[in-house]
């Protein structure tokens, strides 16, 4: 956990600038390497940034969650479903709208820095807050998962049971394209 007050630290800024630079390094390979087994491990690099972002916004469940799902469970499903695939090697093909598809990509990205940039953020402690509700919300945030884990289990347990579901889904049919015929 980071200590109260670190987040205005030169050391703080500079994991995180580090971090960002680092996950959309990584991202940007995902996109551009052709050989999709690199693709793939640049795919964990980006991961593991974003475990580390989780880490430094004090989000240590959804970086334990994002380390055990994403990194450990769904990269390797990656990794061995393309080691099984015959032609690796082939790489990635390029297609004729490569062009056309950067015009709403570009789009998109403008918008979100426009409004990243414009956008007044205030930070909960200048919220205005009744002492009830202040004394809630520090104690949701000072120990997160119980709360997350709660939720879980009694409102958002259908969805939960759902996405189990589709992961099992996903992982017979990744046997399946993967099996010899």
């Amino acid at each position: 956990m980071i200590p109260a007050g670190a987040e205005t630290s030169a050391m703080f800024n500079l994991a995180w600038w580090l971090l960002a630079i680092e996950t959309v390094f990584a991202a940007i390979l995902v996109i551009r390497l052709r050989d999709i087994f690199k693709a793939a491990l640049a795919l964990v690099a980006f991961f593991l940034g974003v475990v580390g972002l989780f880490v430094l916004l004090n989000a240590e469940f959804l970086a334990a969650v994002q380390l055990l799902i994403y990194v450990g469970a769904i990269s390797i499903l990656l990794v061995f479903t393309i080691l099984l695939t015959r032609d690796v090697q082939g790489g990635n093909t390029s297609s004729r709208f490569r062009g056309l598809a950067m015009v709403p990509v570009l789009f998109l990205v403008s918008v979100v820095i426009f409004v990243a940039t414009t956008t007044d953020w205030p930070l909960l402690q200048e919220a205005a807050l009744l002492p009830p509700v202040q004394e809630k919300v520090a104690e949701v945030f000072g120990n997160s998962a119980p709360w997350i884990g709660g939720l879980l289990v009694r409102e958002f347990v259908l969805p939960f049971e759902a996405v189990s579901l589709l992961l099992v889904a996903a992982l017979v049919g990744a046997i399946a394209l993967a099996r010899e015929p």
